[in-house]
């Protein structure tokens, strides 16, 4: 499939246990090596989204951030 510079899609295969193989080429593309973790982002009308695993430190930077004024 080609598409613009940069996207990619793929299919991926459920199997009985709800396991999916990452496709080689996305492996390769992302570096996701065995022993990875990856986090799984749902959203009931947009589907399912894993962003890049170094999206967890942005994240949780975010999520954690003291707004003016806080403090535990």
């Amino acid at each position: 499939m080609i598409g613009p510079k940069g996207k990619y899609a793929w299919t991926a295969t459920v199997g009985e246990k709800g396991q999916i193989v990452i496709p080689k080429q996305a492996r390769d593309i992302f570096d996701i090596k065995p022993g990875d973790t990856l986090l799984i982002l749902g959203d009931e009308e947009r589907g399912i989204a894993i962003p890049p695993k170094g999206a967890f430190a942005e994240l949780f930077s975010v999520a954690f951030q003291e707004k003016d004024g806080e403090r535990d």
